[in-house]
């Protein structure tokens, strides 16, 4: 028996989010199918996180074990044959057997992409949040370093969130911006159901000046969802990328959505 790890790029529009659904389209069903016709058996994926319907992702990381017997790349072009347009497998390999998609972990990142313009974007309807108008990224990275740290983020979670937990660590919290396009990066060691998006709720409220940068500290320390801002749309959110040891020797970050939305995070970092 054999335990592979696998990296899935998908455009969730479609889909009623990851995890498996028995009367909605889903991304882990249409992977398993894909993957079990090439091995020949059954196959059943573990995620590193479930996104929610809607959201996209770059960097999903998933693993599963099998006994058949195929070379990575057989795995990497068979499944991805059998794939639709809108879910891709961007590698494949064999991992040792301790290795676990969700717990071998060390964070999760992920992006969210605003359009701040009056007019809309054909080519990004699905793909990004337009905000008409004008947002203060300045006020808005000051409201967004208050959050980081370990602290009780159930100011931030869905109401439905079924985590035992509502204490979360945000290691990296950056908001730019680039002409029109604003990306909020959040790198955390787990996200709460929602937190992302209620997350970017609160940070639009600051930059269209609603709500102060101090509000942000004020709304987590109530605890009380019910004094949140707005949800996020979910076609803004991006699962970006998770870190894991590096004796794993998984792939790392690609910029191949940089040609679609610019990689304004990364951009600032090489200054």
């Amino acid at each position: 028996m054999a335990r592979l790890a696998l990296g899935i790029e998908y455009e969730g529009s479609r889909y009623h989010g990851w995890q498996t659904q028995p009367s909605a389209p889903n991304v882990q069903s249409i992977v398993e199918a894909a993957l079990s016709s090439v091995a020949d058996q059954p196959v059943a994926l573990t995620c590193a996180g479930r996104t929610d319907a809607g959201v996209h992702s770059l960097g999903q990381v998933a693993h599963f074990d099998t006994s058949a017997q195929r070379d990575d790349i057989a795995w990497l072009l068979g499944a991805n044959k059998a794939l639709p347009a809108d879910i891709s497998l961007r590698w494949v390999q064999k991992v040792p057997d301790h290795f676990h998609a969700r717990f071998s972990a060390l964070s999760r990142c992920y992006r969210y992409w605003i359009l701040n313009r009056r007019a809309r974007s054909a080519l990004t309807a699905q793909r990004a949040w337009l905000v008409h108008r004008p947002l203060d990224e300045k006020a808005m990275q000051a409201a967004a370093q208050l959050l980081l740290g370990e602290h009780d983020f159930s100011a931030f979670r869905a109401a439905e969130c079924q985590a035992h937990s509502p204490v979360r660590r945000i290691l990296e919290h950056q908001v730019t911006r680039d002409g029109e396009w604003l990306c909020v990066q959040i790198r955390a060691n787990a996200f709460l159901h929602h937190m992302v998006r209620n997350i970017v709720g609160l940070l639009v409220a600051v930059g269209r000046g609603e709500r102060p940068p101090e509000h942000a500290r004020t709304l987590l320390l109530s605890r009380d969802r019910r004094l949140g801002e707005m949800t996020a749309p979910a076609h803004g959110l991006y699962f970006w990328q998770v870190e894991y040891p590096p004796q794993f020797g998984l792939p790392e970050d690609s910029a191949i959505i940089t040609p679609l939305l610019p990689d304004t995070a990364h951009r600032r970092e090489d200054h």
